[in-house]
């Protein structure tokens, strides 16, 4: 698949990080310019100016030598062990909290989307904290014939995450219009999961999920750190139990082992979702968590639906890299 292409603007395309990402693999790897402007999905003459203004800036001197380099030697070492595109991996947070960390990553989301989403694309969404983090620093050109349609179902008490809100906000910042997945989470039965997709006017969903350019999902780890537990998704009992059946990781509220296998348990077959398989069709899949307690479920998530683009830490990178070469 070829990559997306960043947008070239000046303002965008010459940010720092693209500018250092694109010095470090010249200086550092010791790429050619060619091989640089492909890896970042911009042309060469963007490369050539990149390189020029981190030289005036000292940045090559001063940046690359000062750690940033870390961030970006475990992103190589992530594209050539699990087969991406690009990995985006952000310094690791004084602030150890989960706040803090899907801030850093939702940040770096953020500005990734803003460069990369293009007209008449269809961009499918799942939702979390980390992506609403990525809303701060969203800041896309008006794009025109784009769709964002929601993948999973929302939830009737809202705490810090609101599904519906994050979709809604996401499209109409760029212009584009918006498909809500309007459906509980989890329903009581597979009949009545049919039932809404038929005849509820969902399908229409499922449909476009088929034709996705782009698709940007978390993950979530289970355990005492899990997202579904704290948020109430899901019961002591009921995570106890897929734990049991061998559950690793909560991708969409599909419940994963540690293959990127769905456990068996009765949940998996009650979520209002689009299904994984239709979601590892997207032309371009977008990987968005971090923390090393969250490295095998992304490592699990990207066995699943596969993976283009990774957004991630530095102690997730790193606990990736680890699990790559166990």
């Amino acid at each position: 698949m070829a990559k997306l292409r960043r947008e070239t603007h000046p303002s965008i395309a010459e940010a720092s990080s693209l500018r250092l990402r694109a010095a470090w693999l010249y200086y550092n790897q010791g790429l050619t310019q060619k091989d640089v402007a492909e890896r970042l999905g911009v042309s060469r003459s963007t490369v050539i100016r990149m390189l020029d203004e981190a030289m005036k800036r000292s940045e090559v001197q001063i940046w690359i030598n000062a750690g940033i380099d870390e961030c970006l030697s475990l992103a190589t070492q992530l594209e050539e062990a699990y087969g991406l595109d690009e990995a985006i991996v952000v310094p690791e947070t004084k602030d150890a909290g989960a706040e803090a960390l899907a801030a850093a990553v939702g940040l770096a989301l953020g500005q990734f989307l803003s460069e990369v989403i293009q007209d008449d694309m269809t961009i499918g969404v799942g939702w979390g904290r980390t992506m609403t983090a990525s809303l701060a620093s969203f800041r896309p050109p008006r794009r025109q014939g784009c769709k964002v349609v929601s993948l999973l179902g929302g939830i009737v008490a809202v705490h810090q995450t609101n599904p519906i809100d994050y979709t809604w906000r996401l499209a109409s910042q760029f212009g584009a219009e918006c498909y809500m997945f309007l459906a509980p989470l989890l329903v009581d039965s597979v009949k009545t999961k049919r039932a809404l997709i038929e005849e509820c006017g969902l399908k229409a969903i499922y449909e476009l999920a088929e034709k996705m350019d782009l698709a940007v999902v978390s993950c979530g780890d289970i355990g005492p750190q899990s997202t579904s537990l704290s948020e109430g998704f899901i019961s002591k009992t009921e995570l106890d139990e897929l734990i049991a059946a061998g559950c690793v990781c909560d991708t969409m509220f599909n419940f994963l082992d540690a293959e990127g296998r769905s456990v068996k348990h009765p949940i998996n077959e009650r979520v209002m979702s689009v299904d994984l398989d239709t979601l590892k069709t997207a032309k371009h899949i977008v990987l968005s968590s971090g923390g090393a307690h969250r490295a095998v479920a992304i490592r699990a998530t990207i066995r699943r639906i596969g993976c283009n683009t990774l957004i991630t830490d530095e102690s997730a990178a790193r606990e990736l890299v680890r699990l790559a070469q166990a």
